[in-house]
């Protein structure tokens, strides 16, 4: 199983759970099976833009993006980006 850990905010809209292990064959489908996923995903389905997900701590845009296929034994590392100006 896949490890997904949730940054504080996202884990108070998952009723206070931080860690979840998932069996699920992308990270698209582990992500998309959070009960937090439609925070994580806007309207068009797409990764919301402040959303930075790391797997076994190397950025998804570094491996194959959503579809990168998970073994079941990774740590998947949700972050939330800081922007403002």
């Amino acid at each position: 199983m896949a490890v997904i850990l949730l940054p504080g905010m996202l884990a108070t809209e998952a009723g206070g759970q931080r860690r979840f292990e998932l069996d699920a064959a992308t990270l698209d489908e582990a992500l998309r099976s959070l009960p937090v996923a439609n925070l994580i995903f806007d309207e068009r389905g797409v990764l919301r833009r402040l959303v930075n997900v790391y797997v076994d701590g190397v950025d998804m845009r570094e491996r194959d993006g959503l579809a990168t296929t998970l073994a079941g034994n990774e740590t998947v590392r949700l972050v939330g980006a800081i922007a403002g100006g």
